[in-house]
């Protein structure tokens, strides 16, 4: 645990060899105040914003594809297992914020101060391997949205995507406020989206709460099963752990033991918010598409692209294909800016191995955070 969070926070030397290792994100950590006093709406407003940020991993468009299969083939059944998926997220961001919060460490630093080194490396191979599967998936996703919106080719789309990367950097060198917020905008963009394609669906809601219940023949049922393990898979993202037990750290708690129980109290509220309107969106891409392609025969629907085409055709709603691809495409901008975050903090934690940002590192410790 660190001595104490301010002096571990501020940008010091890097190359003094007397200086502690520095965690990752170190002029991030602590750098967001917050109020000592106030009603409670105060202090959870000054610790929300991680959870929203971690929320994207798990309605990315690697969900989509697995969603939208589930829904057409199998009508509202799998809703449970959605909701399953959901809850595991939910107790796994929780154990990633008490980490974060009461160890001062993130899971990559603690695994490296726990763990031999040929462990370690496995460790941070693993992880870099399983955020580059989910990467692939996440710029496939937005090339496939800029494809249906604009017309471009999927290369094209692919290197426009990778700019995001760019934006990260800037957004980060600026303030990292500013990098929540426009997180939190883009998962704004993608709710009203599915608000207004549910609401042009008209599903039958009596038949949607029934899919909340869990049946056995989603075990015994090969395919159901085999599409199951897919929505389970698509939606519980493990870099999530990594990036929510470091980024909530931003916050300035201080360090007696009642500031970080309250701060765990805070961030465990923000994040399960947060993933409340996980599961509303990756609920609705499936009750959209039982309601619209299920419904009508369509069972065999399972890629993006065919979904897109067909929505409007079958929905009566013109805009309806638009709202998809808009959606589909701030689902890819924000899990691959959250997944690169990710990577850098993988790599920072096992490795100690700093990757410099442009120009001047604007973002530092506030010394009012640290009296």
């Amino acid at each position: 645990m660190r001595h104490s969070r301010c002096t571990a926070a501020r940008a010091d030397d890097p190359d003094d060899p007397n200086e502690a290792p520095r965690p990752s994100l170190p002029e991030a950590y602590a750098s967001i105040r917050v109020p000592s006093s106030g009603g409670w709406v105060r202090r959870f407003l000054a610790f929300a914003g991680p959870g929203y940020m971690i929320s994207v991993g798990y309605m990315d468009p690697g969900n989509w594809a697995t969603d939208i299969a589930g829904g057409s083939r199998f009508g509202y059944t799998l809703l449970s297992v959605i909701l399953i998926s959901n809850l595991i997220a939910v107790l796994l961001q929780v154990l990633a914020v008490r980490l974060g919060v009461a160890t001062g460490r993130d899971l990559a630093q603690a695994c490296r101060d726990h763990y031999s080194k040929p462990v370690n490396l496995a460790l941070w191979l693993a992880c870099e391997a399983a955020i580059v599967a989910c990467d692939l998936a996440e710029v496939i996703g937005t090339a496939i949205a800029l494809q249906l919106l604009f017309g471009l080719p999927l290369i094209a789309g692919a290197l426009l995507t990778a700019l995001d990367a760019f934006l990260l950097l800037l957004l980060l060198n600026r303030d990292f406020r500013l990098l929540a917020a426009f997180v939190i905008a883009l998962l704004a963009v993608i709710a009203v989206c599915f608000l207004l394609q549910i609401a042009a669906a008209s599903p039958p809601w009596a038949a949607v709460l029934r899919g909340f219940v869990p049946l056995p023949h989603i075990v015994t049922n090969r395919d159901m099963l085999y599409v199951a393990i897919g929505i389970l898979g698509a939606t519980v993202m493990p870099h999530n752990l990594y990036l929510h037990s470091s980024v909530v750290q931003t916050r300035a708690y201080g360090e007696s033991v009642p500031a970080r129980r309250e701060a765990i109290r805070w961030a465990t509220l923000d994040s399960t918010l947060a993933l409340t309107l996980v599961l509303f969106v990756n609920a609705a891409i499936l009750i959209l598409a039982v309601a619209v392609f299920h419904a009508r025969g369509h069972a065999e629907v399972a890629e993006i692209g065919d979904a897109f085409h067909l929505l409007s055709l079958l929905l009566g709603f013109g805009l309806a294909s638009t709202l998809f691809a808009v959606a589909l495409l701030a689902s890819g901008l924000n899990s691959t800016v959250t997944a690169t975050l990710a990577g850098q903090i993988v790599m920072e934690g096992f490795l100690r191995l700093r990757i410099p940002r442009w120009g001047d590192a604007s973002l530092r410790v506030r010394s009012s955070s640290c009296r």
